[in-house]
């Protein structure tokens, strides 16, 4: 995880909201594809649309700038619609990107084995 951040954001959500969050999530997808410093960055929900998981992959000089730039704009609506329950960091933080995301109540988590292919 060197030189790189992983998130896992676990967000809950009321089901009868999931559509309009499914279409603000559109353009956030669309700007964050965008970024050249993001590796990855998916939506995933349980079955019955209670639960949705983010999961985000970043060179760590792109975390940043995602969160204010591109994320930003939609904040208010997204944090209307979803609620983060829990936030995990995996990798080598800076104290800029943890004043950031201890906001959103981050956990953080260091690599001591394993690898990526």
């Amino acid at each position: 995880m060197k030189d790189e951040i992983y998130s896992l954001y676990h967000l809950s959500i009321d089901p009868t909201n999931f559509d309009a969050f499914k279409t603000l999530v559109e353009p956030i997808v669309e700007a964050t594809s965008k970024e050249p410093d993001t590796t990855t960055y998916e939506y995933v929900v349980n079955a019955d649309k209670t639960v949705v998981h983010i999961i985000e992959r970043y060179r760590t000089q792109g975390l940043l700038p995602h969160v204010n730039e591109t994320f930003t704009p939609f904040a208010e609506r997204f944090l209307e619609l979803a609620k983060i329950d829990k936030l995990y960091v995996y990798g080598e933080t800076t104290p800029e990107i943890r004043a950031k995301l201890d906001g959103f109540g981050a956990e953080y988590l260091t690599s001591f084995a394993g690898f990526s292919r």
